[in-house]
């Protein structure tokens, strides 16, 4: 019986088959057939996106319908035929994205099926999902001196979930629209990137994609946006916000000149 829950989908027209989401979907859920990326079995679809970070057209997506409920058991079954390394990679693949429920239905499986239960290293697996893993990226103690400079911040709401659409800092505005741990991870994010611009900041994993995508789109096309600039981290799971705003910007109507900053984990700016 079909039940409404998030799934991957995938714009053919897009799709160029390169294959590159392969890896990244352990269960087994995706397959090249007939030059296009497809869905093979909705029950192997958790519906987390690890596959979504490494589509260089932006093809795939999560959307929320009606499909066959995920089938752990039915996962494990065709993960373990893959050997131990895609075993690991798919336990540190729920385990990242919170699907707890389902890592301990995978290590029951194992253990019913006496199956040794992989030691789960530190290091990002091939399920591309790093978003997650514990670093310590404190510098060496030393003092560093801060000057007390004045915020750059010039709108509020920030939120893109509680920002009004007609707000009206949106008209004559630059916009930065940053994914969360941006303005954490970058030690000059306000200088660097919010001097007389409008601000708006969310994130692509753990928010309302569909909802994000429908409420840009509102913004662009009803009010004089001058530019966007869109700020992601570099792990895979981040790079949703770019397909996000690009997608609403296409539904706008509108043109607007566009750019992407990749920002890394340690703060570095990757890409710009």
């Amino acid at each position: 019986m079909k039940q409404k829950r998030k799934i991957i989908k995938i714009d053919e027209e897009k799709c160029n088959g390169c294959g590159l989401c392969i890896p990244n979907c352990p269960e087994g859920a995706l397959q090249v057939i007939d030059g296009k990326a497809r869905l093979i079995s909705e029950l192997f679809c958790d519906g987390l996106g690890a596959c979504i970070g490494e589509c260089p057209v932006g093809a795939l997506t999560v959307e929320e319908r009606p499909a066959e409920p995920y089938d752990e058991y039915r996962v494990m079954e065709n993960i373990v035929k893959a050997g131990a390394n895609t075993i690991a990679a798919h336990l540190r693949h729920l385990w990242e994205h919170g699907a707890h429920q389902y890592y301990q239905q995978a290590i029951a499986y194992l253990k019913e099926h006496k199956i040794p239960i992989p030691l789960l290293t530190t290091e990002p697996l091939a399920c591309g999902c790093p978003g997650t893993q514990v670093r310590n990226l404190q510098p060496e103690n030393k003092e560093i001196p801060v000057a007390i400079r004045p915020s750059r911040l010039r709108n509020w709401p920030i939120q893109l979930m509680l920002v009004p659409v007609n707000a009206p800092f949106f008209n004559n505005s630059q916009l930065v629209i940053a994914a969360d741990c941006t303005g954490f991870s970058q030690p000059d994010f306000q200088e660097q990137f919010l001097k007389d611009k409008v601000l708006l900041v969310g994130c692509p994993k753990l928010d309302d994609a569909e909802f994000y995508q429908e409420k840009l789109a509102r913004i662009f096309s009803e009010n004089k946006i001058l530019s966007i600039s869109c700020l992601h981290m570099e792990v895979p799971c981040c790079f949703g916000l770019v397909q996000i705003v690009k997608n609403a910007l296409r539904a706008s109507g509108k043109v607007i000149p566009f750019q992407e900053i990749t920002i890394a984990i340690d703060g570095k700016i990757k890409k710009e």
